[in-house]
């Protein structure tokens, strides 16, 4: 059964076969499904766009490894699986080096794959309702802009009349802010409310 909630997944896997395979697989599951075939571009995509997870191909010469460390350079914390025609003890400990959740073997088993999505998904809390991602992403962004400005929570809190409590809680994508209460945010950190929603 499709599940109702989005996971957006990036496939990097130069073999078409087994990208149309994962594309298919994971589609079939309700979740956002892009794919590339260039491990180096790999980086600059995930920069861009907005992945829980990639499943990214390391078998040696694909140039997997060299794109799993660079995405590394610029996100600790994504969620990698990596996938292989040629396992090896020395790519496992490789991958598991750049903090691979799991490393899988070619062919892939559907079953195998769904399960292992599973887990990374209950593991790393990544599959969240559209409500929470609003509301975190919501919080990262006046929590990026207040960083921006060189202002603490207290400061911020003088600047709107807002509690400390409030506005650290909204930061956390833990409480969601009303209308007036993001008007309020918007003119003190000097961006239009706008700025909070923009792609989402």
């Amino acid at each position: 059964m499709a599940n109702p909630q989005r996971l957006n997944v990036l496939i990097v896997d130069r073999e078409e076969e087994a990208q149309v395979q994962l594309k298919e697989l994971l589609s079939g599951q309700g979740y956002g499904v892009t794919a590339l075939m260039e491990p180096q571009r790999a980086p600059e995509e995930i920069r861009r766009g907005r992945f829980q997870l990639v499943l990214l191909d390391v078998t040696p010469g694909s140039g997997g490894v060299e794109a799993l460390s660079a995405i590394r350079d610029s996100d600790r914390d994504l969620c990698v699986i990596a996938t292989t025609a040629v396992p090896s003890v020395e790519m496992a400990v490789e991958t598991m080096k750049h903090r691979a959740f799991h490393y899988l073997q070619k062919p892939l088993e559907n079953e195998e794959v769904l399960a292992v999505v599973r887990d990374a998904i209950r593991d790393r809390g990544l599959l969240v309702d559209l409500e929470t991602h609003l509301n975190r992403e919501v919080g990262r962004r006046i929590r990026e802009k207040r960083h921006e400005s060189d202002l603490t929570l207290k400061q911020l809190a003088n600047r709107t009349g807002l509690s400390v409590s409030l506005i650290s809680q909204i930061e956390l994508g833990k409480s969601a802010a009303s209308m007036s209460t993001m008007h309020k945010l918007a003119a003190a950190l000097g961006v239009k409310m706008t700025f909070f929603f923009e792609t989402l």
